[in-house]
């Protein structure tokens, strides 16, 4: 979201999670919309996020969404400084491709949406929509402005479906700090974007470059606590190609921690899938980051995470063995005792599930087995981000290939750069994705 009528924030986020489906692609355009979105945005979530000019096609989208690593998409919804800007003649020109049936399919295949409102800027800035510089009041009037925008903003995300306890941004372009007024002002026009979201059920977010917009809110907060509401999260751009949520020595390490998005690489031509659009790069850290849901329990208790999966054989014995056995057992192919007794009865559905599968028939519980047992289940679209127990079964397999991990349920840095390196073993694309071709070489017991 930087230069004049650029999508402040560079229109599309992420990053992320999850409801992805078994076959990767969402259901064509023409097809009928899923139902509506009942969950806030972005929610708790650590990944990726890009933003574009406008909202991509659905095409694009759903490309986007099984070879990219984003999980979520920043879009513009309005205000008199967007770029995509309709003709007044008609309104739907600026974005003829944003509506409620495209948030509602964006958040059905797991995509997080970040709404941006680009309205009056800075009174020192050069736009021709400014915020009111006059001090009169306490800048009584920049107040006023800042809960008009926050008001028309919501009406705008409730014609889009967006559920009402989502974060709407305000995007704050660069601005000189060094004018009182000038800084002053854009202070309390956003404490009044702020208090007024709040009155209307929704969190406030506000993007600009961390050394103006970001730093002056930090300093004002620092300074003279409680003159200005705080924003619930910032979206801060600052272009050192790093992408994590660490702030500059323009703000404070402990402001907004948890609830921080950083706009990291601007103006970028990226191709996914072979479509090509003009992003910006986000990383997210939201709402706390991603977090896994309980485990759920196995075989009565059985341990399925291990830091190794050794080879079993015949006449094997302990905690290791009732592991094989309760994966036999989920595969629907093992009625036995999980007792931890490795008998001719568990070799001889060990040879039948390696025949299925097509692995070499030994009736050992090998590497190869183990591989192919651990990723049996459902198998989502996953990223950088996902949070589920599908990401148990990622990481159980990918440690009985090798990888050292931690078993967690949250697809991290550490897990996509592990599943990177598998897929590169395994002859497919490299890209920390997990869709089905990853999945299927899995089950097929490829190390």
């Amino acid at each position: 979201m930087t230069g004049p009528l650029r999508p402040p924030l560079g229109v599309f986020v992420a990053a992320l999670a999850m409801l992805a489906l078994l076959g990767g692609l969402l259901a064509p355009a023409s097809a009928a919309p899923p139902g509506p979105a009942a969950r806030p945005m972005p929610g708790a979530f650590t990944g990726y996020a890009f933003d574009a000019r406008c909202a991509p096609t659905q095409a694009e989208m759903d490309v986007w969404r099984r070879h990219s690593p984003f999980w979520g998409v920043g879009v513009y919804v309005g205000g008199s400084t967007m770029a995509c800007r309709p003709d007044p003649a008609d309104p739907a020109s600026g974005q003829p491709h944003l509506d409620a049936t495209w948030v509602r399919r964006q958040t059905a295949a797991g995509w997080r949406v970040l709404p941006i409102w680009v309205g009056p800027q800075a009174s020192c800035s050069g736009y021709a929509d400014r915020i009111d510089p006059a001090p009169a009041g306490a800048y009584a009037a920049a107040d006023a402005q800042g809960r008009a925008e926050a008001t028309a903003a919501v009406e705008r995300a409730r014609a889009l479906g967006i559920d009402a306890r989502s974060t709407l941004w305000y995007d704050l372009e660069d601005f000189d700090l060094a004018g009182d007024d000038c800084r002053r002002s854009a202070l309390r026009f956003l404490s009044g974007w702020t208090e007024a979201l709040h009155d209307l059920g929704h969190r406030s977010g506000v993007y600009s470059n961390i050394a103006a917009g970001i730093h002056a809110l930090d300093n004002a907060d620092n300074l003279s606590p409680g003159s200005y509401t705080m924003p619930d999260q910032v979206w801060f751009a600052w272009a050192n190609g790093r992408a994590d949520t660490v702030v500059s020595d323009k703000v404070r390490p402990g402001s907004w921690a948890g609830e921080r998005v950083h706009q990291y690489a601007l103006d970028e031509t990226a191709t996914y899938g072979g479509v090509t659009l003009t992003i910006d790069r986000n990383y997210l850290e939201v709402g706390g980051g991603s977090v896994a849901p309980p485990a759920p329990r196995a075989c009565g208790g059985v341990r399925l995470d291990r830091v190794s999966y050794p080879t079993l054989a015949k006449g094997r014995r302990g905690q290791v063995v009732r592991t094989a056995q309760c994966l036999l057992r989920k595969a629907a192919a093992y009625r036995g005792k999980v007792d931890g007794r490795f008998d001719a009865d568990v070799a001889r559905v060990v040879r039948r599930h390696q025949r299925l599968t097509g692995l070499p028939v030994s009736g050992r519980v090998d590497r190869r087995t183990w591989v192919s047992l651990l990723a049996r289940g459902q198998a989502p679209l996953l990223k950088e981000g996902s949070a589920e127990d599908a990401v148990r079964r990622l990481q159980r397999s990918l440690v009985a290939t090798g990888a050292r991990l931690r078993v967690t349920g949250v697809l991290d840095r550490a897990t996509s750069r592990a599943v990177a390196t598998y897929q590169r073993r395994a002859g497919l694309t490299a890209d920390g994705v997990v869709a089905p071709d990853t999945w299927a070489a899995l089950r097929r017991g490829r190390v």
